[in-house]
């Protein structure tokens, strides 16, 4: 397909459409067909800016779906399996940190993007270029960022342990890549890697409050510190109502339920809206129809609220939004449009059903206090907040390749560029932010620590879902050296911290982070400079 620009561009259409190699595996955009067949080839360039618009869009709904509706859930059932958040919390944006539930919160869009880059041979380099080129830039620009902001001494035990287990996810990867292929007995290997990470973390804290005998003391430096409970930021709550105690009124009143559903649907909070700089304005202005959709169909349970975020007339809503949703995303559609016995579609039967739920559900409950089962609700948020994720993540992919056979590059610089840098940035800011509010520690063990899940179960569940009984392996061939480039420039950074860091007992500063900022332009010249075929590796 990367052939069609080489064609007169009156041949660009025919050539997209009969090219079985330019067919986009899901999603429900043709954008080859679009930029190709629907512009006309003057107007090219009006097609690559709306796309790349489009693009930018996709990252803000990835961001939001999973900071406000898909972490938020992963915590209530958390809460609901009577999980310690030292070991259900591992989010960058979170202050709670620890190694299992919520690491799939904070890496949402990079393992749908990968699972969704690994079903198709055509675009797994997408998924390998986002994955290292992610792991390039959190380790070096983050955690340099991190030194730069506020020098702080490191916790040296967790560092040495991420680290560790970071550089032996990073060879295995190396050695999958030079075999070309994954089987089955290797996926398993990523995930069983990830399973003993997860191990000898609750293992090593439990050891560690032994041995200071459960006492909360103060953290040394072989310790991230923790925010306590009055310098947590505010939770990202998605009822705007609830303005804090000092808007609530001094007598309890009964709402009406059309108020609750209208208070419940509003993704602004006036109040801070007027208190805001014009930027953030204008930011929330793009976020909103995307929140409001989400506040539509995916519910969230809210384990630190008196009423756990119940919205009656919203949460019966929910039964049939999210079930309509999750019918109609699920393989782009196709299962919700398929006929039963080719006279009624699986989405009207859907609907039929969840409305009848939705009935039963509004009158046998009430607007004051939440059902017993309302924990089901947090399931069902889950479910749906990540369908959308999926559904976004395949029209990211399906975009970066468009992108990438217009402007002839190799999806491997797709992913080290516009895909990591877009699946990173809201993990940058947090952990700057962290950073500057005095916890730099926390957020530098965030660097090395979150993106092990990444890598092990990106890769790893992302190549376990396209094996087959037929076939149980993944071909993984590399569409460029630049792979390899890759794979080079990470193992070396960790390296690099592997063994400066201790080297300066575990004491990080300014040095340290313009170190790794020019290790991260250096990588990304030489990165660009292959791509172009600047320099050529035999």
């Amino acid at each position: 397909c990367w052939e069609v620009r080489q064609h007169n561009s009156s041949e660009w259409c025919h050539f997209i459409r009969s090219n079985p190699d330019c067919r986009l595996d899901g999603g429900f955009l043709d954008y080859l067909d679009g930029v190709f067949c629907v512009f006309p080839p003057r107007l090219l360039p009006l097609a690559v800016t709306l796309y790349a618009l489009w693009l930018l869009y996709l990252f803000i709904i990835l961001g939001v779906t999973a900071e406000k509706f898909f972490c938020p859930n992963l915590s209530a059932i958390s809460t609901n399996l009577k999980l310690s958040h030292n070991v259900a919390v591992f989010s960058l944006t979170s202050p709670l940190h620890g190694v299992t539930f919520l690491a799939f919160g904070n890496g949402a869009p990079d393992v749908f993007s990968a699972v969704v880059a690994f079903s198709d041979p055509r675009t797994a380099g997408l998924a390998i270029g986002a994955i290292f080129g992610a792991g390039v830039f959190v380790t070096t620009v983050v955690a340099g960022g991190i030194a730069l902001v506020k020098p702080f001494t490191a916790a040296s035990r967790p560092f040495l342990r991420d680290v560790i287990f970071y550089m032996a996810a990073v060879f295995l990867t190396f050695v999958v890549l030079y075999l070309g292929r994954i089987r089955l007995g290797e996926a398993l290997g990523y995930l069983g890697l990830y399973v003993f990470y997860v191990l000898t973390v609750v293992l090593c804290t439990w050891i560690h409050r032994r041995q200071r005998g459960d006492g909360l003391a103060p953290p040394g430096p072989w310790e991230p510190e923790m925010p306590t409970d009055a310098e947590e930021p505010e939770p990202s709550g998605t009822n705007s109502g609830d303005y804090g105690e000092e808007y609530r009124p001094l007598l309890p009143s009964r709402e009406s339920s059309l108020r609750i559903l209208s208070t419940a649907l509003s993704p602004l909070d006036y109040r801070k809206w007027r208190r805001k700089p014009w930027y953030w304005r204008l930011f929330k202005a793009f976020k909103v129809p995307v929140e409001l959709v989400l506040l539509l169909t995916v519910p969230v349970v809210d384990p630190d609220k008196d009423d756990l975020n119940w919205k009656r007339p919203l949460n019966c809503l929910h039964v049939l939004t999210s079930s309509l949703l999750c019918v109609l995303t699920l393989k782009s559609g196709a299962y919700g449009l398929y006929q039963i016995q080719g006279i009624f579609p699986v989405w009207g039967l859907v609907t039929l059903v969840a409305s009848a739920l939705a009935l039963i559900i509004f009158i046998t409950t009430s607007n004051e206090e939440p059902p017993k089962y309302h924990c089901v609700f947090a399931f069902l948020g889950f479910l749906a907040s990540a369908m959308w994720i999926n559904a976004a993540a395949t029209e990211l992919v399906n975009i970066l390749r468009t992108l990438g056979i217009i402007f002839q590059l190799s999806n491997t610089v797709l992913g080290l560029t516009l895909l990591a840098w877009g699946n990173s940035i809201g993990d940058t800011f947090s952990d700057l932010t962290m950073a500057r509010q005095g916890y730099p520690r926390m957020a530098f063990s965030a660097c090395f620590g979150g993106i092990i899940f990444n890598i092990l179960v990106g890769v790893g569940l992302g190549c376990l879902l396209q094996m087959t009984g037929s076939q149980p392996l993944v071909k993984l061939e590399p569409d460029s050296p630049l792979v390899w480039v890759l794979a080079g420039a990470l193992g070396l950074s960790l390296v690099f911290s592997f063994v400066t860091v201790p080297a300066q007992c575990f004491q990080l500063g300014k040095a340290y982070g313009i170190c790794l900022i020019a290790y991260y332009l250096a990588f990304l010249c030489l990165a660009l400079l292959t791509e172009f075929r600047v320099i050529h590796f035999s």
